[in-house]
Order: structure tokens, then sequence, then C-alpha cells
């Protein structure tokens, strides 16, 4: 498959970077949940519908930066990486090509897990931000969180988000190929705190092979909405999930954007 877009791709697991990896999405047990549906407001539980959120304020691209995390806010041993390594981040065990063969519905349900690959290599979950973006990488070990924050206020983040709760059941196993390797994918949803105005967690396993030897790559992926902004987590590796710092991500980062929008300063992260 001839596929490489125009904005510069992240690598997300040093340890796949020499090798032509893995194409997918998880869907498997969360270690740290119990995989049960979100509760509170989600994407699917909105789905069709839009919450009016208290701030209203148009994102600027200094807004977008301060309202990124810190270290602080996601605490254990996470090193913030510089803007531009992030930038260059990338894993090539999403690359690959959905087998149609295993869907009841082929074309709509391929359609969609090729979409979530390729979305999650590309950092644009909920689509192209249409307004100001920000994003900001930390490593630890072999595990990578990257961290956006994004305005959509010429599209609607929503759609996306309603997107996003569907995949567990359209998604839920499927195969990809990557020349002659194959990789197994598995999706599932994973609760988020229950912050801003609507939000989707997913867990995406994709199951093959780095350098020879059998690899497993663990993504916990959250996006919450507050207005036409939202922030996007995609943390996890080789190590397996990194669920609490997405969920640290998400409680601190979805505060710190909601101050910026009502024009405060966001409150010092927690030591």
């Amino acid at each position: 498959m001839t596929r490489r877009p125009s904005r510069l791709v992240r690598v997300l697991s040093p340890a796949l970077a020499a090798a032509t990896l893995l194409c997918t999405a998880a869907c498997s047990d969360d270690g740290g949940t119990d995989g049960s549906r979100v509760r509170g407001v989600t994407a699917s539980q909105v789905a069709g519908q839009r919450q009016t959120p208290s701030p209203t304020a148009t994102l600027s691209t200094d807004g977008a930066r301060t309202a990124l995390i810190t270290e602080a806010d996601i605490e254990e041993d996470w090193t913030q990486v510089k803007d531009t390594e992030a930038d260059n981040w990338h894993d090539s065990l999403l690359i690959g090509t959905v087998d149609v063969s295993d869907f009841l519905t082929a074309k709509a349900q391929a359609s969609d897990c090729q979409r979530l690959l390729d979305s999650l290599f590309d950092d644009d979950l909920l689509g192209r931000p249409s307004g100001a973006s920000e994003l900001r990488g930390f490593q630890q070990g072999d595990s990578r969180l990257l961290y956006q924050v994004a305005s959509y206020d010429r599209t609607d983040p929503q759609d996306s988000l309603n997107w996003l709760g569907t995949l567990p059941e359209k998604c839920d196993q499927f195969t990809v190929t990557d020349g002659s390797e194959k990789r197994t994918v598995q999706v599932i949803e994973i609760s988020l705190p229950e912050v801003g105005d609507a939000r989707q967690g997913l867990r995406v396993t994709v199951q093959g092979s780095a350098g020879g030897d059998d690899a497993t790559l663990t993504l916990d992926v959250a996006a919450v909405r507050v207005g036409d902004d939202a922030i996007t987590v995609t943390a996890g590796g080789l190590d397996g999930d990194e669920n609490d710092s997405a969920r640290q991500a998400v409680q601190q980062g979805t505060q710190r954007l909601k101050d910026v929008l009502a024009g405060k300063s966001p409150a010092p992260s927690p030591n």
C-alpha cells in the first residue's frame, strides 16, 4: 500500500524504528481497567446531539500552547522531549492494509478500521484541526505519550467522537497486512474521567513482530471535547499500557484547556 502524508510522521517506539512494523489498533482487555463501557457523557451517548460548553473564547496558538500539559501533570518518570522530536514520531506497526475478508459488512467496516490506523499514524484522530493546534511529546523507557490541543471551529469534533465510539464494535478484532507480514489488531473501549463536554477512550493493541521477534504494541487513546476545541492523548508502546498516565493527562489537560478558554492562567501542575 502506497501512503504517506505530507505532514511529518511520528515514531512511538524506538525499538521499532529500524523495522517495518505493524499497522493497527488493538482490542484487548485493559489491565488497569475493567474494559467496561465509559460511564458518564460519552461520544456514543451523545451521538447526534451537541452540548453547549461554558467556554466561548477562540483558542489562539499561544492559548493552545499554554493549555499543553507538563511532566508534572502525568507524574511517574515521563520526560518531555523537544518539540521537533515529538513532531517526527511515528510507529511503523501502524502501517498496513486492513484485510476486508475479516468483516461481515466488508467495505464499510474495513474502511473505518483503516481510518483508525491511518489517523493514529498521522496524529489526526479527530481530523485535521481547522484552527490553532499544538502538541507535546513525552517518553518513558520504550513508551511514548503524545498530547495535542487543537481547535476545530470550522468542523465538528463531536462527529469524530461519535465515530470513535462505534469502533469497539466495528473493529473489535481484525487483520492487517504489510507485505508478507500479518498483524492482529484489537480495539476496546476504556473509561475516562468525566471531564469536558464529551469524551471517548479506546485501547488499541497490535500483535506482530519487530526485528524478527514477537511484539505487541499497546496504545491508550483518548479524546475530550470542550466546545469546538479538543484534547487528544495517545500513550503506550511495547512496555504495555499507560492507562494511568493517559487518565492523568485527560484530567489535568481538560482543566488547563478550560482555564485558558475562560481567560484564566492554568493552575500550577501538581507535584
